[in-house]
């Protein structure tokens, strides 16, 4: 099997400069193993290190995040018993995202959501590597279920591949979220049709979008300025359906890993109103994930 590089994250998190505002949520990171717990999937395309609830809980300390999102990572597939097992041992700090299979049935899904489970992930990457196949069909064949149960759907997308995407939403009423900027590329700026697009969807209120990921949208470590302009731009387009993840343990880096106060840092340097700042750390989560 031929897997993506993965580095460990940085060990130590230090405190953001500017202190977190009671009740911030990461809506955006994973969870790894221990594997002689939860092994890894065999057709997995990276293999982390275990990063388990422990040390996912230090991390959140370390930024005085209240809240979290557990975001079901590659590593794991389709088997979600490590997300499960964390919002069953931390009840009212957690929420999640899971993935599965689009056989998966009603019963299950209604088990998952009352453990706190509040969306599905799917891909829609066709330009992408490494991604699961989990996509449009697979949300369509689950939306009916989903809306029963009131699971908004979550999206893995580049934004550039909205236009492909939207008709399968015609008759979705939950929110619709893109992670990690829409998976753009900052060196084509702010006025790429896919940040466009998403402005035009966000001022609209048809998606929300997490600026989380601005090191997987910018090459230019550590502090990223073509994300920042992105990033000002989704945030102007609509800061009411705008939320903030670490992308913690931050997978498949093969280089210039990210440290996660430094990442916050950026968020409260870029979003520099205390109360927009309030309203994607607190408010809107809160909203979206029930806290």
């Amino acid at each position: 099997m031929d897997l993506l590089p993965c580095l460990p994250p940085i060990a130590h998190t230090r405190a953001p400069k500017i202190p977190t505002p009671a009740g911030a949520c990461d809506t955006h990171f994973h969870l790894f193993g221990p594997r002689t717990k939860f092994p890894f999937a065999d057709s997995r395309s990276y293999t982390p290190d275990d990063a388990p609830l422990e040390s996912l809980l230090k991390m959140h300390d370390a930024l005085g995040m209240t809240h979290g999102v557990i975001v079901q990572g590659n590593a794991h597939g389709t088997d979600n018993s490590a997300v499960l097992d964390a919002l069953q041992r931390e009840p009212k700090r957690l929420r999640a995202a899971a993935i599965v299979k689009p056989d998966t049935g009603r019963e299950e899904l209604k088990r998952m959501a009352d453990l706190g489970v509040r969306a599905l992930r799917f891909h829609h990457m066709p330009h992408g590597v490494g991604f699961s196949s989990l996509g449009m069909q697979s949300f369509e064949k689950l939306a009916p279920i989903m809306a029963d149960l009131g699971l908004h759907a979550q999206f893995m997308m580049d934004a550039n591949a909205l236009d492909s995407a939207m008709p399968f939403f015609k008759d979705w009423k939950l929110p619709i979220v893109l992670d990690h900027m829409g998976n753009v590329d900052g060196k084509l700026g702010a006025d790429q049709p896919g940040v466009q697009q998403m402005c035009r969807l966000l001022g609209e209120g048809k998606i929300w979008v997490k600026v989380s990921g601005s090191y997987r949208v910018s090459t230019q470590y550590p502090d990223y300025p073509d994300a920042k302009l992105i990033h000002e731009a989704l945030v102007r387009a609509n800061p009411d359906q705008i939320i903030w993840g670490s992308d913690w343990p931050h997978p498949r880096m093969e280089k210039d890993m990210p440290e996660d106060g430094h990442l916050l840092d950026l968020f409260n340097a870029w979003t520099p109103d205390a109360g927009l700042r309030k309203k994607i750390l607190v408010e809107n989560p809160a909203i979206l994930y029930g806290f």
